[in-house]
């Protein structure tokens, strides 16, 4: 897979995180839409260079497989610029991802 393609598919997978979990307010999820195993996870208040810890070490074996979901912790709504690695080493960033409590979004922009 292309790695432009793996990042539009990401921006996919990361609106999807939006969602904090629908009008319950139950806890924000990453939903892993691609073809590969994302091994890291980071986010980072947009436009600053704080990334926080590896959201990744939420998940039993450390890693987010394609369609598996995981659980994101320690994040308030707001806007982020998200940081994802993939299981061959690949970085990629995207930024300005929103994330709001109890409201459900889908995005599918391309990079």
């Amino acid at each position: 897979m292309g790695w432009l393609l793996l990042r539009s598919l990401l921006i996919v997978a990361l609106a999807a995180m939006a969602t904090a979990a629908a009008a319950q307010n139950g806890p924000t999820r990453f939903w892993n839409l691609t073809r590969n195993t994302i091994t890291e996870l980071h986010l980072a208040p947009a436009g600053t260079p704080d990334w926080g810890p590896d959201q990744c070490k939420n998940d039993k074996d450390g890693a987010v497989e394609s369609d598996e979901r995981l659980r994101v912790t320690g994040v308030p709504p707001g806007s982020y610029d998200v940081k994802l690695a993939d299981v061959t080493g690949r970085v990629c960033i995207v930024r300005g991802v929103r994330i709001e409590a109890g409201q459900s979004s889908r995005s599918r922009r391309k990079i």
